[in-house]
């Protein structure tokens, strides 16, 4: 994975943030999920964090990506 930092030497490539919010349970499956199928790893993840709404969590995945 590419940091921040690496997209100002590679002009096409561009931040993205993915966003998840659920109960604690889907989205840590779905970060699960994510690393099965190769797309990022449990790591790179933010720590769950606490949703507005009762019940919920959220965690943050930051990456570059490169934009054609």
């Amino acid at each position: 994975m590419l940091s921040q930092g690496s997209s100002q030497t590679e002009p096409n490539r561009e931040p993205l943030k993915h966003l998840l919010i659920g109960t604690a349970r889907t989205v840590t499956s779905t970060i699960h999920y994510l690393q099965v199928i190769g797309y990022a790893d449990v790591g790179d993840w933010s720590p769950l964090l606490p949703s507005p709404n009762p019940g919920e969590v959220m965690s943050i995945l930051s990456r570059s990506i490169l934009v054609q």
